[in-house]
């Protein structure tokens, strides 16, 4: 299959043939159908797995480097970006400028279709030239068709600036714009060319991959344990209790209370608890360490 048609003729536009009839089935045939069809979406994203391990590294070396992450993406693949990038800061204590997520329209895109936006490449541009990307910067293009021209501009701009430039796509398209391509072939749609079904899952799966693993190699995470957690809310308030109450074996009165003297700082009350040293001694010793905890807990 030529270029030319593998655009044209994207396979997320294709017309399912397992589901050619799904308006003559029952309720319980058309959940059937759905999860059968989902049950695809996980082999498509292992068999990346590799690629996506080799984007997980390039990433951490630039955000160790003073670098950002970009996602962009129009419709469902934007929405998502956005929601990967808003869902860092009170998960891994990231700041906002970090990890960034660009939706075709702007704002009012995330709440409603904004028809022709993902149309309008040169918006891409301007966002990003508005956040001064250079060469220590990764962005990731997010395109279900692999065509999709608001990310193509990302992405021709980005290689301008000398960017990292990664391209997560449904279709077996292999992009001269980016550096690695992800193809996660999930087939058509249930609903042809409802890419917000397997096409979206996929994409989130790998969005999930590629955060959380790169939070984890920059020391966010102390086991499984969300330890630079933003305690903003009762919620999370409670979870950083638990955390310290887990880790250090003691009651939630005396967790509420080391997590008061260090502001709510989850790795320096364990620092506080373990060594038995003051907030600022805490603060000093995590520096020193990289911010990784399980280094500062265990260095003499």
């Amino acid at each position: 299959m030529s270029k030319r048609r593998e655009i044209s003729n994207p396979i997320t536009e294709g017309i399912n043939p397992r589901t050619r009839h799904l308006d003559r089935r029952s309720t319980l045939e058309i959940i059937e159908s759905i999860s059968e069809e989902d049950e695809k979406v996980a082999r498509a994203v292992a068999r990346q797995k590799r690629d996506i391990a080799k984007v997980v590294d390039l990433i951490v070396g630039r955000l160790l480097g003073g670098g950002r992450l970009f996602l962009v993406g129009a419709g469902t693949s934007g929405r998502l970006g956005v929601m990967e990038a808003a869902e860092c800061p009170p998960t891994f204590g990231t700041k906002p400028g970090l990890i960034q997520g660009i939706i075709a329209g702007g704002n009012k895109a995330l709440r409603r279709s904004i028809e022709g936006a993902e149309d309008s490449p040169r918006e891409a541009e301007e966002a990003l030239s508005k956040q001064g990307l250079g060469k220590k910067d990764v962005v990731i293009g997010i395109a279900a068709s692999g065509a999709t021209p608001f990310v193509l501009r990302a992405l021709t701009y980005a290689k301008k600036r000398g960017s990292l430039r990664v391209l997560i796509t449904c279709n077996p398209v292999n992009s001269r714009l980016a550096d690695i391509t992800i193809p996660l072939i999930v087939g058509p749609e249930v609903v042809s060319g409802s890419t917000r079904m397997k096409a979206g899952t996929a994409t989130k799966m790998v969005l999930n991959m590629l955060t959380t693993t790169s939070m984890i190699r920059l020391g966010k995470t102390y086991g499984n344990l969300m330890v630079e957690v933003q305690p903003k809310s009762k919620k999370l308030k409670n979870r950083a209790i638990r955390i310290v109450m887990q880790v250090l074996g003691i009651d939630d009165k005396k967790a509420n209370e080391l997590l008061k003297k260090s502001r709510w700082d989850v790795k320096a009350s364990l620092l506080m608890g373990v060594k038995n040293i003051t907030y600022q001694k805490a603060k000093k010793r995590l520096t020193k360490c990289g911010g990784f905890l399980r280094e500062a807990l265990e260095r003499e």
